[in-house]
């Protein structure tokens, strides 16, 4: 029996059967966008996937229909949760969310719920949209990445122009219907060297719910060379200057962020954070994080031991391994030929989801925070560690940089609320041994 297979069979109940999920998320437009992000990693699909010139992809009916049927059938839970994005999903109109709906309910086993949520720049996002939002549940993804200036840099439309004056009006009208959302926010060479400025920005302006923060890291071959087959002669030290961005000779886009500078963004806002916002603001990344410090599974697929657990879907019915392995190398079969829970399942699916923790160079392995990320996205291993050996995550000594930092606030947010703390320096395990703490609190 596959170790998945073996965990399912070992894990939870549901209807007096294994419990199982899965998650995919669903491009039913592909790449297709009304913007034109100058750091976007998925407009590039459109010629790496040969989409068809002259017009916009679109998952078809019959298509959809057997992606609802088959998500829902494939998985046996509680509650069910389709993840929409793009591109830009909203250009497909209301229209086509009133059939996923439609096809939802037709297909929801008695006792399921099912949710949806969906991933927008918020352009087209208008009162009508908003009451369908509100009326169906679904919880909203707006990208946004901090006032005016630093949003507007990257976030432009076709013509070149800022988005930003839309994007204020998709905040103020998912306000007025109530429509849940969270915010997520691209760290990049310039809202890097601003985190106050963004945090306080999310916090107070746009007064998000939940802030979801992501580095942004691209080589500059990745429209073309998958993840993970890169040439390895290629592969820099970790600390070579050619790794930072901006470096006349660099291998990564000037758009990226350094990976001090990740480090620093984390820890300015994680100070703030922590001073004035525990338990008002929710910051996904320290959320995740507590969970991680209390010893429990990192919710967070990046931050796991595996990987692997959240498959893609392009508009022709393709799914591939993982969103950022969007690529030929990574298909692993299509919905018309293969059952979606067939393909989580398979075998190439199970040795990618495993081989993120069987990579870790020595580096990683040794490191005291492990358990906080094992290693990180593998999709941004391409370093080598100071000893030459492979594998090592271009984030590293930012995240090695803030973990050190946040240790002892998480343990004492933990200690704060009554629960354990399992990891990191300022564990139970190492206070009690130090008789910082006594025996019982262990």
């Amino acid at each position: 029996m596959s170790d998945i297979n073996s965990v399912i069979h070992a894990g939870p109940q549901f209807n007096s059967k294994a419990s199982k999920r899965m998650h995919v998320m669903a491009k039913p437009i592909g790449a297709a966008c009304n913007l034109d992000c100058d750091y976007c990693y998925y407009l590039s699909k459109e010629n790496l996937l040969e989409y068809k010139k002259g017009c916009t992809p679109q998952l078809d009916d019959q298509k959809l229909e057997k992606f609802v049927r088959d998500y829902i059938e494939g998985q046996n839970s509680l509650q069910i949760i389709f993840s929409w994005q793009g591109g830009e999903a909203t250009m497909l109109g209301i229209s086509y969310f009133e059939k996923v709906v439609e096809l939802q309910r037709k297909y929801q086993p008695e006792g399921v719920t099912i949710s949806n949520d969906l991933q927008t720049n918020g352009t087209l996002l208008n009162d009508q949209w908003c009451e369908f939002l509100k009326k169906n549940n679904f919880l909203v993804g707006l990208s946004i990445d901090g006032p005016e200036l630093l949003h507007n840099t990257y976030r432009t439309n076709k013509a070149g122009r800022g988005t930003f004056k839309q994007v204020m009006r998709a905040v103020d009208l998912l306000h007025k219907h109530e429509v849940k959302f969270a915010t997520l926010t691209c760290v990049n060479n310039l809202t890097s060297r601003n985190p106050l400025e963004v945090y306080r920005f999310l916090r107070d302006v746009v007064k998000s719910p939940q802030m979801q923060f992501i580095p942004i890291v691209e080589m500059k071959t990745f429209r073309e060379t998958a993840p993970n087959t890169w040439d390895i002669s290629d592969r820099l030290m970790q600390g070579d200057k050619r790794l930072i961005p901006g470096h006349k000779d660099s291998v990564v886009e000037p758009f990226c962020v350094s990976d001090h500078a990740w480090g620093n963004f984390l820890i300015t806002v994680f100070n703030e954070w922590i001073c004035n916002d525990v338990g008002t603001v929710f910051v996904q990344y320290f959320e995740a994080f507590l969970e991680a410090w209390m010893g429990n599974r990192n919710p967070l697929c990046t931050l796991g031991e595996m990987c692997g657990k959240g498959l893609a879907m392009e508009p022709n019915g393709d799914v591939y391994t993982c969103d950022h392995y969007v690529y030929p190398e990574y298909k692993i079969g299509n919905i018309a030929e293969t059952a979606l829970e067939k393909m989580a399942l398979s075998p190439k699916q199970q040795q990618f989801g495993t081989a993120k923790s069987k990579s870790l160079p020595k580096q990683c392995q040794e490191c005291d925070y492990k358990f906080a990320c094992f290693g990180e996205c593998p999709k941004n291993r391409f370093i080598k560690t100071r000893d030459g050996e492979d594998g090592l995550n271009y984030l590293c000594a930012g995240w090695n940089k803030f973990y050190k930092h946040a240790d002892a606030g998480f343990a004492f947010t933990l200690r704060q609320l009554g629960l354990p703390v399992a990891h990191g320096k300022h564990s139970d395990k190492i206070l009690t041994e130090k008789q910082i703490l006594p025996v019982n609190n262990a």
